[in-house]
């Protein structure tokens, strides 16, 4: 079992490359591609995926990732790494308030 992470992070980051995107040099868990001019950004996170970009791309790669993979598709990001996010018109927020409650707890 100890093997299992490794064989599932090999599995995704060849998916995820034979699709053409690109690994940042300064973390191996994004990948980015650009499709006719359009940036599309994936970070993995253990078995967790964000996608940001255009939405379009966004929509034709969960496609592609529900095919491949068996996945849940959570909507927009609210939560993550001990951050809340919200997503307004003006913009996006981020706190650490729960987190900040659940560390004095």
């Amino acid at each position: 079992m100890k093997q299992a992470p490794r064989a599932w992070y090999t599995w995704i980051d060849s998916y995820f490359t034979g699709l053409g995107f690109s690994k940042s040099e300064a973390d191996p868990n994004l990948y980015q591609i650009v499709v006719e001019g359009k940036l599309l950004i994936i970070v993995l996170y253990v078995d967790d995926l964000i996608l940001t970009g255009d939405e379009l791309l966004i929509l034709s790669c969960k496609d592609d990732l529900a095919k491949e993979f068996e996945m849940k598709d959570l909507g927009l990001l609210h939560y993550f790494l001990g951050l809340e996010i919200w997503q307004c018109s003006d913009g996006l927020f981020f706190s650490e308030g729960k987190y900040a409650r659940e560390i004095l707890e």
